[in-house]
């Protein structure tokens, strides 16, 4: 450990702009323990432009930090990389769609986790030394997640500051996340807002959701019918404007509209006959969020190889969406939608009441007759 006899100064940068004093020291002097950090700031000898702070209190890009002695140096050494193999790299690199001093955005393909687990070696964050570019860089952060058979825009920030600027960003819902998904069947209601809370599903170890009127968590999805074939398939687009645990799957899947290929939600009935792919049909189509430069970062995602297959195959022109983020009030219902919808809640109700009423019919099918009064 290198610690210094001498007071130092410390200006703080752009990517530590809003950061506690105290995330400042363990980004930057994680030697120092926030007992230390609390000590320092209590007597008066950490300083921010010559007057006292607190640690919670929050930096500006530009201040001068001053430092006591017993600090260490800054710490500006990053992890040893991975030693990735040249087909790593070149995994790597073929996802690689934009990049900006803040952020590196990817075109996740379907089958690759965003993270590792168990038994899960091959994944987007085992990837991301291969965009470290200098020896002092720091390494890129995942700052989002999709599922591993969804493919599309995957945002990865670049420095420690974006990382915290795009998080924010995405928790507070600013974030316009547009997803294209084939469905089986076709919605009677061609645009709307699904809004049912969900839980992990008990029995499943927590690898499934499912709608929980009581006790889930609040989720709520705005989608929109592009295009369908007969009442074989629709195209949607979904905007999620909660970010639970598959949310868009459970979704659909509640609409008795289940992804093509989401087999894990919608059973055998998920699946398309003839030559339409079994994978999963869920695209991650555009991303448009704010940049820590101010400005505006709008990426969109080219389809994987199966997904533009069934479009064609399906008839569907992929012209007829430009993934637009949909407005906060979904349009009025027509009469006619309102009297489909209603006509859908009616056939839901009937379906739920059949099991129970033919169940009764059997059992007094098979009860003797009684002498009639």
């Amino acid at each position: 450990m290198n610690t210094s006899d001498e007071v130092r100064n410390f200006t703080v940068e752009a990517d530590d702009d809003g950061i506690r004093v105290d995330r400042w020291f363990k980004r930057h002097l994680p030697q120092v323990g926030f007992g230390t950090v609390s000590k320092w700031a209590r007597t008066g000898q950490v300083r921010v432009d010559g007057k006292r702070v607190k640690p919670d209190d929050r930096l500006a890009e530009g201040q001068q930090i001053r430092v006591p002695p017993g600090g260490d140096a800054p710490h500006k050494q990053p992890k040893a990389k991975r030693e990735l193999k040249p087909a790593e790299i070149e995994q790597a690199q073929a996802m690689l769609i934009e990049r900006t001093k803040g952020a590196l955005v990817l075109n996740k393909p379907p089958g690759l986790a965003t993270q590792g687990g168990t038994n899960t070696f091959n994944h987007v964050d085992g990837l991301l030394d291969a965009y470290v570019e200098g020896e002092d860089d720091p390494r890129p952060r995942l700052v989002h997640r999709l599922d591993k058979d969804t493919s599309g825009v995957l945002l990865v920030a670049r420095t420690p500051g974006s990382a915290a600027y795009f998080s924010r960003r995405f928790s507070g819902r600013s974030a316009k996340k547009i997803y294209w998904a084939l469905v089986i069947g076709v919605p009677d209601v061609k645009e709307g807002v699904i809004e049912a809370p969900l839980a992990k599903q008990p029995g499943s170890g927590g690898e499934k959701m499912h709608v929980d009127h009581e006790g889930g968590q609040p989720a709520k999805t705005k989608y929109r019918v592009v295009d369908a074939v007969g009442k074989k398939a629709a195209w949607l687009e979904l905007q999620p404007l909660t970010g639970r645990t598959h949310q868009l799957r459970v979704h659909c899947a509640a609409m008795d509209h289940p992804i093509v290929g989401d087999g894990k939600y919608g059973g055998k009935e998920a699946f398309l006959t003839g030559s339409i792919s079994r994978k999963m049909h869920l695209h991650a189509r555009r991303l448009i969020i704010d940049s820590p430069d101010g400005g505006k970062l709008d990426v969109t995602a080219d389809l994987p190889e199966h997904f533009a297959a069934s479009m064609e195959q399906l008839g569907f022109d992929v012209n007829l969406s430009d993934a637009t983020p949909m407005r906060d009030d979904p349009p009025p219902k027509t009469r006619e939608e309102k009297k489909q919808q209603a006509r859908q809640h009616a056939k839901n109700f009937r379906k739920s009441q059949r099991s129970p009423r033919r169940a009764r019919g059997a059992m007094a099918k098979g009860k003797p007759k009684g002498p009639r009064k």
